[in-house]
């Protein structure tokens, strides 16, 4: 399995004039929702990676209804306007369950190592968002809920560096049951410092299908995927060995965080993924994949 690119351009880009989002768009969530696709993206102010000072991010929100040519808000949907976020919000992963958007992100204080933690925000209309604080008090990220309830309840993606973490509420506010699900491998050569989920689990008839970002020894970022069982998606069918999406393009490579393909989320229209994902800390893009291209068969089963 491959995704194939629909553009060799960033489709989002940084807005000088938008101090908020002047340097660095990157790192967005994305959901299919009433006809169109929504996108609530991270950006920030200063350069990305921290050279010219503590950068500050902001969520924004775009929609389209082709899936390439966005129209976004001016100001944004969320900003750094919490106690654990005075760097602001991070990597949003967007799902919906009954009529109610959920939101996991990293909420990032920077005010001493490893201050971020994972947290919730909640909507009717993926505009106006409600704080629900931190889901889990420890230094974590990478995390999105499953798009439905398994056996009556949530379910949560998280990472315990260097792998992927899963857990179980019943009020999303008190998770259990932490287990580890996929670690990183050390004799890969393209996963084998750290692993995180890229956008929430995509359900199929074959299981949870999961793209996920691996991160070398020489820090390139890249896409691979994963099939989980439906019912106890603790348990991992079946884990492709070679990544479904790097760095290629030069926007991709050069960047103000080089080598760095990084998705937090797709929309699912029909038999098409859209895979949206920041390239180089800097812009955005999309690729594809059909859903009977989901297959399997040739690795080997765990």
């Amino acid at each position: 399995m491959k995704l194939t690119r629909l553009s060799n351009k960033p489709i989002l880009s940084p807005k000088k004039h938008h101090p908020w989002e002047a340097a660095a768009v990157f790192n967005c969530a994305a959901i299919y929702d009433n006809g169109l696709i929504h996108m609530i993206y991270r950006a920030t102010d200063i350069t990305s990676n921290g050279s010219q000072g503590k950068y500050i991010n902001s969520l924004g929100y775009a929609v389209s209804s082709d899936g390439i040519n966005f129209n976004r808000l001016d100001n944004p949907i969320l900003t750094n306007d919490a106690p654990q976020e005075l760097r602001g919000p991070e990597d949003p992963r967007v799902v919906k369950i009954d009529d109610t958007f959920y939101m996991m992100y990293t909420g990032y204080g920077g005010r001493f190592a490893g201050d971020y933690r994972i947290c919730l925000a909640t909507s009717k209309n993926l505009i106006n968002w409600q704080r629900q604080g931190v889901m889990l008090d420890e230094a974590n990220k990478d995390a999105s809920l499953f798009p439905e309830k398994i056996n009556g309840k949530y379910v949560m993606f998280h990472r315990r560096p260097p792998d992927i973490w899963i857990s179980f509420s019943s009020d999303l506010k008190n998770w259990e049951d932490h287990t580890l699900v996929m670690r990183a491998k050390p004799d890969s050569d393209w996963e084998n410092e750290k692993i995180g989920i890229s956008g929430p689990p995509i359900k199929t008839p074959q299981g949870w299908f999961l793209i996920y970002h691996g991160v070398s020894k020489d820090k390139v970022y890249r896409q691979g995927a994963a099939l989980l069982d439906l019912d106890d998606p603790k348990k991992v069918l079946a884990r492709q060995t070679q990544p479904i999406l790097e760095p290629e393009l030069d926007w991709e490579i050069n960047g103000y965080v080089p080598n760095v393909v990084f998705s937090c989320g797709q929309a699912v229209i029909g038999d098409d993924v859209y895979v949206y994902y920041g390239g180089a800390d800097t812009a955005i893009c999309v690729a594809t994949l059909r859903m009977n291209e989901i297959n399997f068969a040739n690795e080997r089963k765990l």
